[in-house]
């Protein structure tokens, strides 16, 4: 889980998973050491605002040298807490849910789904993908006796506020939010809210007005 300190703006936080893998990549291809503007051209970012993102954390490199790979890693997996697993529960197993499922975060093996709530898995529960999904009327009790504080809700609109208010009675601590619905939750429950149908509008607004832009 990252770690946010009014020191470092939210922008920066977003961006510290994508240079963990950037840099990850680069290790892997045996490369000792990487510049900003190797990473810009690599991540599609601006070299001054990885230069100022990794500013916030201290001197991470050298004038002249530029930043050592093998270190950069181990500093980003400290900070992202990569050495931890963490637990997932998804509430909700549609067609988006079970995609999830499927996936279930392979490529980062310190975050895995372990169980999952759906109307229509019975009261003993069934596994699906490997992972047991279980009647939501089993939430409150499923999320404690295993822990979690995070969950993936992608749940209908209609129910989505009632089953965050579930949840939040349960201890969750974060929920990535799938619906369109702007849930309401107390400040010490971070959502963060995707919302495919407006970055979808969205996507479709830039990529027109680009073409307008270029026309002129």
């Amino acid at each position: 889980m990252i770690e946010e300190t009014p020191k470092i703006p939210q922008a920066t936080s977003k961006r510290l998973p994508l240079y963990y893998r950037f840099l990850q990549n680069f290790a892997n291809l045996g490369k000792k050491r990487v510049s900003s503007s190797e990473l810009s051209e690599a991540m599609k970012i601006d070299a001054a605002t990885i230069r100022r993102d990794f500013s916030h954390f201290g001197a991470l490199g050298r004038k002249g040298y530029g930043y050592d790979v093998h270190y950069l890693v181990e500093f980003f997996r400290q900070i992202l807490d990569q050495d931890e697993g963490t637990d997932v529960a998804l509430i909700g197993v549609g067609s988006l849910g079970s995609a999830f499922l499927k996936y279930n975060f392979h490529k980062n093996h310190n975050t895995r789904i372990v169980v999952a709530f759906d109307p229509k898995a019975p009261a003993e529960g069934k596994m699906l993908s490997g992972i047991p999904v279980f009647h939501p009327d089993t939430i409150s009790e499923k999320i404690v006796e295993l822990g979690i504080d995070l969950v993936i809700l992608t749940v209908p609109s209609r129910v989505a506020q009632d089953v965050t208010d579930k949840l939040i009675k349960a201890g969750i601590k974060g929920i990535l939010n799938f619906t369109p619905v702007r849930l309401t939750a107390p400040d010490e429950v971070r959502v963060h809210t995707i919302d495919l149908s407006v970055e979808l509008q969205t996507l479709i607004y830039f990529m027109k007005n680009d073409v307008k832009n270029s026309q002129l």
